[in-house]
This record gives C-alpha cells, sequence and structure tokens, in this order.
C-alpha cells in the first residue's frame, strides 16, 4: 500500500510538472527554427550511440535525413508518430494536394487531419531506420516532430539534462 501510494505521489508531481511546462511553454521563433544544427549531433560508431544537443530554448532539434531529403525535426515523445507538416512533405517527394487526410488528430493546437504514409528511411545523427510510418498533416504545424513512431523502434533513448541518446 505504501508503494502504490508512492508511484501515486510521483504520478502527481510529475504530471504536475508537466501541467508547469505547458503553461509556460514559448512558441520558438522562426529564426531559431531555422538555423543550422552546427555541432548538436553527433554519432559514436564504437559505442553505437547518436546524441542530440539540448538547443538553448531547451528543445531537441533534430537534422534528419528523410527518403534522402534533409528535414528538421522537433523531437516530441509525445507524437505517437513521425509527423511532417506541408512545408517539408514535398521536398521528400510527396505531394500534400493528393494525399487522403483522413486521420484525425488532436494535438495542443487544435483538431486537424492528416495523412498516413511511409517513409523508406529516417537517419538522425546516424541512428537509421528503415520503413517508418508517419503521416502528413494538412494544418496547423509549424515545425515537422520526430515522434515514436521512430524513436520506439530505437534499441534505447534517454534524455539527460543537456542530451538525447539515441541507439539504433
Amino acid at each position: 500500500m505504501v508503494r502504490f501510494a508512492a508511484i501515486t505521489a510521483v504520478g502527481a508531481l510529475s504530471a504536475a510538472g508537466v501541467a508547469q511546462a505547458l503553461m509556460t511553454y514559448t512558441p520558438t521563433p522562426v529564426a531559431a527554427r531555422e538555423a543550422p544544427l552546427r555541432g548538436s549531433q553527433s554519432y559514436d560508431p564504437a559505442a553505437e550511440t547518436a546524441s542530440i544537443a539540448k538547443a538553448a530554448d531547451g528543445h531537441f532539434w533534430a537534422e534528419g535525413q528523410v527518403n534522402g531529403a534533409r528535414v528538421r525535426f522537433l523531437v516530441d515523445t509525445g507524437a505517437s508518430s513521425i509527423a511532417l507538416n506541408p512545408l517539408d512533405a514535398p521536398r521528400l517527394g510527396l505531394e500534400p494536394a493528393t494525399l487522403v487526410y483522413d486521420t484525425p488528430l488532436h494535438t495542443a493546437n487544435g483538431d486537424s487531419l492528416a495523412a498516413r504514409i511511409k517513409l523508406s528511411s529516417v537517419s538522425v545523427a546516424g541512428a537509421r531506420m528503415a520503413d517508418v510510418d508517419a503521416v502528413v498533416v494538412g494544418r496547423g504545424l509549424a515545425t515537422s516532430l520526430l515522434g515514436m513512431s521512430y524513436l520506439g523502434r530505437l534499441s534505447r533513448f534517454a534524455a539527460t539534462p543537456n542530451t538525447l541518446i539515441l541507439q539504433p
């Protein structure tokens, strides 16, 4: 019973922390989102780990290669899938106007529709996955998100105070 109470207390504190973080969230200025990621990612072949440094805005921004094209992602463990905005989709050979937007999304920015797709490859800092599920969001998504359809396929990922570690 004491163990259950402790787990409940930790859960409540975690929920309170998330609520506080959501209440104090400040959107990242466009210039900061589009700034180059020089030196913020690395891959250690000996340890088979990739790392992403936390940006000055407190988020983890990842430079990815998707189907051979560059995509800048906001790492989002709360996103169940990789979510591409309509501006990134054409660079990957997708034509947003021809996609079928039949998947409802419920996000912090409101409701939207998305089209389900499969990406042949996604690589972030050297951690590569093939055949990754994703969606193209019809509207309301300014930045593409690196979600759990990629992160969940890694053998391990962990966040430290300053670094996100990815292990393929």
